[in-house]
């Protein structure tokens, strides 16, 4: 085999191998592919790959487990927001699902080496050090959600702390005190915001905050599920719940119905995010909507901003809140 093909097969090879261990899902390449005969190999962590002529296309990386995704409510929209914006541009995406230390830096190596024209990072939790690693690396970066530690990069956000402030608000006018919280995981910015703005809502009404009406359920059935039955043998009379995603409010509400308390006479209920759940479940559930489609194009908006500028300055764009009313908390109203 010729130099330039043997280097073109060990490349594309390398690349087949990152994508197997990265768990990626990607659409196959249509046209041909070139390469630069005097173009040298890079070494793992070392110099840039080449993107293929031609074929623009944007990474999805999700700090979650694949099944996580299959489960909330957040991301099938988001994904549809941003898969949608860049088909409009001919441009393709790739979904990784990381969660780990050691597929965050297969992910790290992976976009590094520029296979993908730019990155958009959903779901990151902590300290990740993924953000600041591919902005050094050269590559586009903007994260859906607000960064930890207000890091200077682009970013997409709903108001998450004005959105449960809204929510607790309704419930507060409409006679609850008793106010129980069921929060997402709080190593991750939006979820402390919302958790914020819950106990911004009962400082503001003047109702004394209480610890062990806040319980963790981490955006999972489950541990809301697990979460709601503490609650209720804590503090019998709880007259009123926010769960920071509608997955956990609808969970709170089964756990509700087992234990024999109606909704909302008994017990009031708000979500967040207004997802398709909110509408299907029985009560229909009050949520506090986000734009989560709109927060994916706007996404890739600002991506292809910075990948046709690199010197732009960061843009951070939030969403405004709404409070949507159904029967989980007042009864038949939209």
């Amino acid at each position: 085999m010729a130099e330039p093909e043997a280097r073109a097969a060990a490349m594309a090879a390398r690349a087949e191998s990152a994508v197997a261990r990265g768990n990626l899902r990607h659409g196959r390449h249509r046209g041909s592919v070139e390469f630069a005969p005097d173009e040298p190999l890079p070494l793992r962590g070392k110099g840039r790959a080449r993107a293929i002529p031609g074929c623009r296309s944007v990474g999805v990386i999700i700090g979650e487990p694949a099944a996580n995704l299959f489960d909330d409510t957040f991301f099938r929209p988001l994904v549809s927001g941003i898969s949608a914006a860049l088909a409009q541009r001919s441009m393709l995406m790739v979904v990784l699902a990381l969660h780990s230390a050691q597929e965050m830096e297969l992910a790290k190596a992976y976009l590094a080496g520029r296979h993908m024209d730019g990155a958009i990072l959903v779901s990151l939790h902590g300290d990740n050090p993924l953000p600041a690693q591919l902005r050094e690396a050269g590559l586009p970066v903007v994260i859906c959600g607000r960064p930890p530690k207000d890091m200077a990069i682009s970013y997409v956000d709903c108001d998450n702390r004005r959105g449960a402030a809204l929510a607790v608000n309704h419930l507060i006018h409409l006679g609850r005190r008793h106010i129980a919280t069921i929060a997402g995981n709080l190593d991750m910015p939006g979820a402390i915001d919302r958790l914020t703005g819950y106990r911004d809502a009962l400082i503001g009404a003047g109702v004394a905050l209480d610890p062990t009406l806040e319980e963790v359920g981490g955006y999972r059935a489950d541990r809301a599920a697990i979460a709601m039955k503490k609650l209720l043998l804590n503090h019998p009379d709880v007259d009123a719940v926010f769960a920071a995603s509608d997955l956990m409010a609808v969970a709170a509400i089964r756990v509700l119905a087992q234990a024999n308390r109606r909704v909302p006479e008994d017990v009031a209920v708000v979500g967040f995010d207004d997802a398709a759940v909110a509408r299907l479940s029985s009560p229909a559930l009050s949520s506090v909507r986000q734009p989560i489609e709109s927060m994916g194009r706007e996404a890739v908006d600002i991506l292809v901003h910075h990948m046709g500028k690199p010197s732009a300055e960061p843009q951070q764009i939030v969403f405004g809140p709404e409070l949507v009313i159904r029967a989980s908390t007042v009864g038949r109203r939209e």
